[in-house]
């Protein structure tokens, strides 16, 4: 994936996360409600929205930190979109799918630790 293409996709990924968390906090005020699962949709928005901005800062790097930006993505759709369904629908047995997308979020942070991004001046 080139340079442009990630920073639209991290983009766009930080533009649904508002517009799910408004979606979440309007629209399906009452389904949330109903099915006592708003303190999870708030999770995945969250979540969503906190890798998404590090998809955008990683996507404007000009060295590569694709493992990173690649495990923050599958994260956002794995953990975020399991409790986004979760959330709406009340099928609990997506709780069961989102550890995944929680690992792929550690995935991308140990990248980032195992190859950090060099800081100008920084003498390292």
């Amino acid at each position: 994936m080139n340079q442009v293409t990630a920073v639209r996709t991290a983009a766009i990924l930080g533009l649904l996360a508002v517009a799910l968390g408004a979606f979440g906090a309007h629209a399906l005020k009452e389904t949330l409600a109903t099915n006592g699962t708003t303190a999870i949709w708030e999770k995945a928005v969250f979540y969503h929205f906190i890798h998404a901005i590090m998809l955008y800062v990683l996507a404007t790097r000009s060295q590569s930190v694709s493992c990173a930006w690649w495990c923050f993505l599958a994260g956002i759709l794995i953990f975020s979109g399991s409790l986004y369904l979760l959330a709406f629908t009340n099928a609990r047995w997506l709780g069961a799918i989102t550890p995944l997308g929680g690992v792929s979020f550690l995935c991308g942070w140990l990248c980032l630790a195992l190859k950090p991004l060099t800081v100008k001046g920084s003498g390292d």
